[in-house]
């Protein structure tokens, strides 16, 4: 593995790199609260057949982390990941996990010429997920956590005592047994960056137009969102660790409507951190997957 600063749209973007530069690119997208380290266990199993490259996103780690949430909308988002895309030859595999999920989603429907396959791991497509939200069940309950980081100065709370609340949050009614001291050192340094990140990684939620109803509150005026405008058109696997309690499996209800070419494939013994649980099992399903939809 080998790391590097480059510059995407005039700023700086920390990338870290697995494999020979020679192989097919597989452009890695982490979620909340976590950082391109977040691959360690998963890229080296994938690194004989793809040349592996994570980046810090905006807001994280030791890439560019402007203030402001209006500097973290989807639009901002994937502008950065498309000029990756194009620093390192397109078109390319994409895949994303948690919020890196919906920044993958929105290259394939927004840059399709940029991304010749995607992968998702425990992420949603923003319009099921959206309808879940407002529909004040199940996912609503499980996603109230949302709302409570929208407010101002949620991200002093989640620092404070040594990032406890952070720790909660991150290990909440799922596995955390990866986590050992020298991770947790690893991740607190990332979180600590340049002052801290917390705010700005925060941030995504703060610009996101998502709207959570309240347990038993069904929102009614959700927008049309058409099929045309919201589909993926490239072979699309989603990989899912079932024990997750943030992200329900309703919320990938319907996916076939925007996704045609989807394929499935569930681990039973995984929760939302299948890519430390089960390293050796989500890259077998990729690899499997890969090569039957070679580029």
């Amino acid at each position: 593995m080998h790391t590097e600063t480059v510059n995407l749209n005039g700023h700086p973007f920390f990338l870290r790199h697995w494999g020979d530069p020679g192989k097919p690119v597989l452009l890695m997208l982490h979620g909340f609260p976590e950082y391109s380290g977040a691959f360690n266990d998963l890229a080296p199993l994938l690194s004989d057949h793809f040349h592996c490259v994570a980046p810090d996103q905006r807001g994280y780690g030791q890439s560019w982390s402007p203030e402001g949430a209006d500097n973290y909308t989807a639009t901002e988002l994937i502008r950065d990941m498309s000029a990756l895309i194009d620093h390192l030859g397109a078109p390319l595999t994409v895949l994303g996990h948690d919020w890196g999920a919906a920044v993958a989603y929105g290259l394939a429907i927004r840059c399709p010429n940029q991304v010749s396959r995607l992968i998702i791991a425990n992420g949603v497509h923003s319009v099921p997920f959206q309808r879940e939200l407002a529909k004040g069940g199940a996912q609503s309950q499980a996603s109230q956590y949302i709302n409570v980081l929208r407010k101002p100065g949620s991200e002093d709370d989640l620092a404070a005592d040594n990032y406890a609340k952070l720790m909660q949050l991150f290990s909440a009614h799922m596995d955390l047994g990866w986590m050992d001291d020298t991770r947790r050192k690893e991740y607190e340094a990332a979180w600590s960056h340049d002052g801290g990140r917390l705010k700005t990684m925060i941030h995504w939620y703060r610009a996101t137009p998502l709207r959570v109803a309240d347990p038993g509150q069904p929102i009614t005026d959700l927008p049309d969102f058409p099929v045309a405008s919201f589909t993926v058109h490239c072979p699309h696997l989603l990989i899912w660790g079932e024990n997750d309690t943030a992200l329900l499996p309703e919320t990938t209800q319907g996916l076939e409507t925007y996704a045609p070419d989807l394929t499935r494939i569930t681990i039973p013994d995984a929760d939302h951190w299948l890519l430390h649980q089960t390293p050796e099992t989500v890259a077998r399903a990729i690899l499997d997957w890969a090569e039957t939809t070679k580029e």
